[in-house]
């Protein structure tokens, strides 16, 4: 594989213009070997290297361009495109070489002009094309000889992202793998800290390459890709001032994690207690978001965090030989509230996210600030089941277990107030969202049957579909379906494993969407409906996942449901 130098005319002219055969570089050529090692050379080009990530940056609306060649057929060809702070539209094609150009020509070179129209005019084949902002991949064992081209757009701004390509994919992964279990842990809460633990990527603890982890904690939300984190910071002048090829996680870019300077060099912040900088930068305003590399440890505790408030933890694994990292799956969790606030209050109309600790608890306080008839309380449990109890001016008037989404109403009072207590798991810290409203329209949760089961019809089962059932509601409602491959020996343990239910369809990847539909029906009776997934692999295992998305805009997944396609028809 090869890089290419874009403006074209740019990158013909790296064409030998000679009486004998013209032929690309290769990436063992001497030349490309020293390019490679200077990163600057690639920096802002439209040079695609084998085997290294580079960075660039979009402006809007304004497309932009990469080319790299594959010189010999049925090459293995990996590349992975990481948007930044805005979703990305891409696509990747392919078209056949000039013929002086491949090496496979003779006699006397193509004018310029007549090399640059025969590339410019062909608008080759697509091979794959993503819009959106997770990092996403194309991948192939054995892709043809061409000129390769990657187009990319942001409609929305300015922004940065990612690039790479490698024709070794299986030698090279640069990339470090997660372990069975990507999430992060919470096994410690406090007023003003919180410790997070996370099992260690298989690349550290088998391919036994340097790994370490970095932590990223803001206000606002989870982030997919260190990229979006640097995007984030790079608003501060003081990040990355001057940043040069190795140095992406160098220490001193982390010199005050967001906080003032100390002028008491007795004092250190907690988020400093970890690592030792030796390079202050001036104090001026920064983003509320902070960063922390803690080496090779997969346990660490968040300090000088503020009571009772929530925040968002992001775990990256860095392989520290080729600067690049993957995500583990993102947490969030409040700190406890100082001595004096017992409870949480509820807004009319507002859904409030709950976190609570392994068997711990949390109370809620609902005061409607006018009269009224009836009072619902929506609870969305996202892991395990929890324990609700309600009780109106000290009475109890509720008390039972809430796994999924329920919802409960309850005879209003005047003046009434009201008093939630949850009760987390036993087996793990709980998060939740929790809706409480005088108005019976005021509704952001979708209305669910009492049965989330998605029913598989095996005597329909195919070598290339599958045909499924589920109960839908007097209500009409958006329902979306996905369906992801996963390895045979897949079981119900690892489903639970997987990401909480209270992350929405817009977490998965455009590749794995089957479809979109509303669905109602007035008799509750004939509220099913069904579907036939279709281009499915004989003999392979699916995960199905259907969505309920009510009109506040609220996700709710039913539960998953393992298929598996026949494999002789």
């Amino acid at each position: 594989m090869l890089l290419l130098r874009c403006p074209l005319p740019l990158l013909l002219l790296l064409l030998p213009l000679s009486s004998r055969p013209q032929k690309l570089p290769t990436r063992d050529e001497e030349l490309f070997q020293m390019q490679i090692r200077d990163k600057a050379f690639f920096h802002d080009s439209s040079v695609i290297p084998d085997g290294a990530e580079i960075s660039s940056y979009l402006f809007r609306d304004t497309p932009k361009r990469y080319f790299f060649v594959v010189e010999e057929d049925n090459t293995p060809l990996a590349v992975t495109v990481t948007p930044c702070d805005a979703p990305l539209e891409w696509k990747l094609s392919v078209q056949e070489l000039p013929e002086e150009a491949s090496g496979e020509g003779s006699g006397d070179p193509e004018p310029l002009e007549q090399q640059k129209q025969q590339i410019t005019n062909e608008e080759g084949t697509e091979l794959f094309s993503y819009k959106g902002n997770d990092v996403e991949y194309f991948v192939s064992s054995s892709s043809p000889s061409g000129l390769y081209q990657l187009d990319l757009l942001s409609t929305e701004k300015d922004t940065h992202f990612k690039v790479y390509a490698t024709t070794t994919p299986e030698s090279d992964q640069p990339y470090p793998e997660l372990p069975y279990d990507p999430r992060i842990d919470v096994t410690s809460l406090g007023r003003t800290t919180v410790t997070l633990a996370w099992k260690p990527s298989p690349t550290a603890s088998l391919l036994r390459q340097p790994i370490q982890y970095c932590i990223v904690i803001n206000k606002e939300h989870n982030f997919k890709s260190l990229c979006a984190v640097e995007a984030k910071l790079s608003s501060d002048d003081a990040f990355m001032m001057a940043p040069k090829p190795g140095l992406d996680f160098s220490p001193f870019d982390f010199a005050h994690f967001g906080f003032p300077a100390d002028n008491n060099s007795g004092k250190e912040r907690g988020f400093l207690k970890s690592s030792k900088f030796g390079r202050q930068t001036p104090p001026k305003p920064r983003v509320d978001l902070h960063r922390v590399c803690i080496g090779n440890k997969n346990i660490f505790t968040v300090s000088d965090l503020k009571p009772d408030t929530q925040y968002y933890f992001d775990m990256f694994a860095v392989n520290t030989n080729t600067n690049m990292s993957t995500a583990y799956v993102g947490t969030f969790a409040r700190t406890k509230e100082e001595a004096k606030q017992k409870t949480v209050e509820l807004k009319d109309g507002k859904v409030t996210d709950v976190f609570i600790k392994r068997k711990g608890a949390k109370f809620l306080r609902f005061a409607p600030v006018s009269s009224h008839q009836k009072v619902t309380f929506s609870i969305h449990s996202c892991l395990d089941a929890v324990q609700i109890q309600v009780r109106r001016d000290g009475k109890l008037l509720l008390s039972q277990s809430v796994e999924g989404v329920r919802q409960f109403q309850l005879r209003g009072k005047a003046k009434a107030k009201y008093l939630v207590r949850l009760k987390g798991s036993k087996k793990g810290a709980s998060m939740l969202k929790v809706l409480a409203t005088t108005r019976p329209n005021k509704q952001s949760f979708p209305s669910l049957p009492e049965d989330t089961r998605i029913k598989a019809f095996d005597k329909l089962r195919t070598c290339s579909s599958v045909t499924v059932a589920w109960l839908g509601t007097q209500e009409r409602n958006k329902f979306c379906i996905y369906k992801r491959e996963v390895d045979d020996n897949y079981n119900e343990e690892q489903k639970k494993r997987e990401q909480n239910q209270c992350l929405g369809p817009d977490t998965r990847k455009k590749s794995e969407k089957v479809l979109c539909k509303y669905f109602h029906s007035q008799n509750i009776q004939k509220a099913v409906t069904t579907e036939t997934i279709r281009g499915l692999q004989p003999g392979k295992s699916y995960l199905l996942d259907v969505y309920v998305i009510g009109h506040g805009g609220h996700s709710v997944k039913y539960q998953s449901k393992l298929v598996k396609t026949r494999k002789f028809c």
